[in-house]
């Protein structure tokens, strides 16, 4: 399993921007595979009101201040730009990275700040799924060097819309959130590099199967998807002092616990506790492995988790 790839996702609220600097650049340096940030206007676990930094903008800073590590948003929220205007950011992005960007999409699911922010938030999810097969298209077609025009009737006007200069990288992957089996899946089968989804082995077991499906639909290997997984750990050499660290770090983003008692991704643990937790999801076929962090970044964890959870992972 030496094919094994780690990601944080730093909570962008909560926080002041030297020390979400200092956590990027310890990242980078401890070699994680990826950076990753939210793409959200009010904060999502906690008071909504409290600071959040702009995902994009974060992104771009963060390239700055690192050298290897991969950068995107898990996930964007489509609704909040027009395709054109997305293929644009991750262009650039992957510019100001020299070819480390990873474009994040997914359908979007925050109603408060649509309304606060005047965004039209849709129907419902089903019409906000169709947006986003619509708009994954149009940006992977104009990452590819394509001029392209919207069909009649669709949510977008683009009119020979196109990127230039191209992404860095030949071919910029393209990631979307969600386990969605009837939408969201299918548009991870037609256009989707990687998946990234949550929930227990069991159900995550069953989501494969109905993507296997959707990828046959397409005539598309599924193998030819990454599938990432989302976590949140906190390691210390007990689960008692994990889950102390862990209550500290929600009373800091005023998130009452009830909130999150239910939400299985939390994991406080040793390191051996959290590599038998996550040994399921790689035998799965989750070899990228992504763990939020909130605010105050926690430089144990970090350390730990590339240090110590990783290699009794490829260990098996």
């Amino acid at each position: 399993m030496n094919d094994l790839k780690l990601g944080i996702l730093l909570w962008n609220q909560a926080t002041d921007w030297p020390s979400y600097l200092d956590a990027v650049k310890r990242i980078d340096a401890l070699g994680y595979d990826h950076i990753w940030s939210w793409d959200h206007l009010y904060a999502i676990f906690g008071d909504p009101y409290q600071p959040i930094f702009e995902g994009w903008a974060s992104l771009s800073a963060a390239a700055m201040a690192t050298e290897h590590t991969r950068l995107g948003l898990l996930v964007g929220a489509n609704t909040f730009r027009n395709p054109g205007l997305v293929a644009k950011l991750a262009t650039t992005l992957d510019h100001i990275s020299g070819g480390r960007a990873i474009l994040g999409l997914g359908g979007a699911w925050m109603q408060p700040e649509h309304q606060a922010f005047g965004i039209d938030f849709g129907s419902g999810f089903g019409q906000r799924l169709d947006w986003l097969e619509e708009s994954v298209a149009a940006v992977q077609s104009m990452l590819a060097g394509e001029a392209v025009t919207s069909a009649p009737g669709g949510r977008y006007q683009l009119d020979d819309a196109r990127v230039a200069p191209l992404p860095v990288q030949q071919h910029l992957p393209i990631m979307i959130g969600g386990s969605g089996e009837k939408k969201t899946l299918r548009t991870i089968a037609r256009h989707a590099d990687l998946w990234n989804a949550m929930g227990t082995p069991e159900v995550l077991a069953r989501k494969i199967g109905v993507l296997r499906g959707h990828c046959e639909d397409a005539g598309r290997d599924i193998g030819e998807i990454e599938f990432t997984l989302g976590v949140k750990l906190t390691l210390r050499d007990t689960a008692a002092e994990a889950e102390r660290v862990w209550k500290a770090a929600m009373q800091h983003n005023a998130t009452p616990l009830e909130d999150v008692a239910d939400d299985v991704t939390f994991v406080n643990a040793t390191p051996e506790e959290a590599a038998e937790r996550l040994a399921p999801y790689v035998e799965l076929g989750f070899r990228t492995i992504i763990s939020e962090m909130p605010a105050p970044y926690d430089a144990e964890t970090l350390e730990r988790f590339v240090g110590e959870v990783k290699p009794l992972l490829e260990r098996g």
